[in-house]
C-alpha cells in the first residue's frame, strides 16, 4: 500500500492519504456524540486535555524524528549519485594518461556502464527493486576488466592505475548504496507506530465535549490534515528513487555529455534522461 502511494502522482497520493482520512475523521465527533451525551463527554475534558497533551507530544517527537531521518537519507541518496558521477569523471580524466588502446577501452566501458545505470538501474530502482540489473553489473565488470588487463610497464601508467582502481571502487560502492536506498529506509515497525499513533491521536479528539459540534469537527479535520500531510512527506521521500519526488540520474547524464565519446543512436534517449 505504501509503495502504491509513493509511486503515484503527488496530487493523487495527497488526495488518498490526506483528503480521504480528513473526510473520514469529519464523521468521528458526530458518531461519538450519538453514543455519549455532551454532559458525559464535557465532564472529562480537563483530565482528557492532560492526557491528550502527553499523547500529542510523544507522537510529535516520533513524527519529527521520522521526517528528519528520511530527509537525511534522501539527501544521502543525492550525495551518493553525485559521488558516483564524480568518480566516473575522474576515471575519464585519469584514463588520458594511459596508452590510446587501453585508455579508449576504459572510457568506452565506462560510458557503457553509465548508460546502463541510466537506462536499466534507474527504472528498476523506481519500481523499488534492489537486485542489480544484469546489464549494469556486466557493464561494471567490463570497466574492471579494461583496467585490470593493462599490460604496459610505463612508469606513468603504473602510478595512475592504483588511483583509477580506487575511483572504480568508489563507483561500485556508490552503486551499491543507491540500490539499497531504493527499497526505502523506514522499517515496517515504525510505519505501524506512525499510522497507529496518528489514528490514536485523531480518535482521541472525538471524545472531547464541546457545545459547538461543528467547531469540534473542524478542529479534528484540521488536526488530521496536519498529521497526515506530514505522513505524506515521509511516504513520498522514504524511497528516494521512486515517485514524484525522486533523485534523478542527471549527474551521470552530465558526465556522459561532458566526457563520453559519441553514443550510438540507440543510446541517445538514455543519455538525455
Amino acid at each position: 500500500m505504501l509503495f502504491f502511494l509513493t509511486s503515484q502522482p503527488l496530487w493523487l497520493s495527497g488526495l488518498i492519504l490526506v483528503g480521504l482520512t480528513s473526510v473520514i475523521a469529519a464523521f468521528g465527533p458526530g458518531l461519538v456524540r450519538r453514543s455519549f451525551k455532551f454532559e458525559t463527554l464535557s465532564t472529562n475534558n480537563e483530565v482528557a486535555g492532560f492526557k491528550f497533551a502527553t499523547i500529542g507530544v510523544l507522537y510529535a517527537v516520533l513524527l519529527a524524528f521520522a521526517i528528519i531521518f528520511v530527509w537525511q537519507r534522501y539527501n544521502d541518496a543525492e550525495t551518493t549519485v553525485a559521488q558516483e558521477a564524480g568518480a566516473a569523471a575522474n576515471i575519464y580524466r585519469l584514463s588520458r594518461g594511459l596508452d590510446d588502446r587501453t585508455g579508449t577501452a576504459l572510457r568506452d566501458s565506462l560510458s557503457a556502464y553509465l548508460r546502463a545505470a541510466i537506462s536499466h538501474d534507474w527504472p528498476a530502482m523506481e519500481r523499488g527493486m534492489v537486485a542489480p540489473s544484469v546489464s549494469g553489473r556486466q557493464a561494471l565488470d567490463a570497466v574492471y576488466a579494461a583496467a585490470l588487463t593493462y599490460p604496459s610497464a610505463d612508469p606513468r601508467a603504473v602510478a595512475l592505475m592504483p588511483e583509477i582502481l580506487r575511483q572504480i571502487d568508489l563507483v561500485t560502492q556508490a552503486r551499491r548504496s543507491r540500490l539499497i536506498a531504493a527499497e526505502g529506509v523506514v522499517p515496517n515497525l515504525i510505519w505501524v507506530v506512525l499510522f497507529g499513533g496518528a489514528t490514536l491521536t485523531i480518535v482521541f479528539t472525538f471524545f472531547f465535549g464541546t457545545k459547538n459540534l461543528r467547531a469540534q469537527t473542524a478542529m479534528t479535520v484540521m488536526l488530521t490534515i496536519i498529521i497526515f500531510s506530514e505522513l505524506l512527506v515521509i511516504v513520498e521521500i522514504d524511497r528516494p528513487f521512486t515517485g514524484s519526488i525522486k533523485v534523478e540520474p542527471t549527474p551521470l547524464a552530465d558526465v556522459l555529455v561532458d566526457f563520453a565519446p559519441a553514443s550510438p543512436a540507440g543510446d541517445g534517449a538514455a543519455t538525455k534522461r
